[in-house]
């Protein structure tokens, strides 16, 4: 299954916890901007996988977040980016574009994500088109 996401990699936000004397208890809030990308994440798995969902199995995830190169990107720069020698050590976080997208298709594509056991993320410029993040999950190949 794959899912193809556009525009620029977005990481999970923190939630924000504060004390609301109305209730009486500490409340936290996801913050709108992951609450929007989460559901732009579901809206893009709908449109390509409606329906699909793996139940029980152990599943492999690649996501792959790509950049926009700077437009002040030197030609030297963009030689070393097309020779796989230049990546986006930049915000977010790998670990936060992995969050923000599993906890999305959690209950979508599959049933929980303690099924994922092995996982790959990767940071790289687009060189020839738009920022855009790709999702590809499948069931663990089994080595025998």
């Amino acid at each position: 299954m794959q899912i193809t996401i556009p525009g620029p990699p977005q990481g999970k936000a923190r939630a924000r916890t504060f004390y609301n004397p109305r209730l009486g208890k500490h409340t936290s809030v996801t913050p709108s901007k992951t609450v929007l990308y989460e559901n732009l994440i579901k809206t893009c798995y709908l449109r390509a996988h409606e329906g699909e969902c793996y139940e029980d199995e152990p599943l492999e995830v690649i996501i792959r977040a790509w950049y926009e190169i700077p437009k002040s990107t030197s030609k030297k720069d963009r030689e070393r980016i097309r020779n796989d020698k230049l990546y986006p050590t930049k915000k977010p976080d790998a670990d936060n574009i992995a969050k923000v997208v599993c906890d999305a298709l959690n209950g979508m594509a599959y049933k929980d994500d303690k099924q994922i056991v092995n996982m790959t993320v990767l940071k790289r410029y687009a060189e020839n088109g738009e920022p855009h993040v790709d999702v590809i999950i499948m069931p663990l190949l089994k080595s025998e």
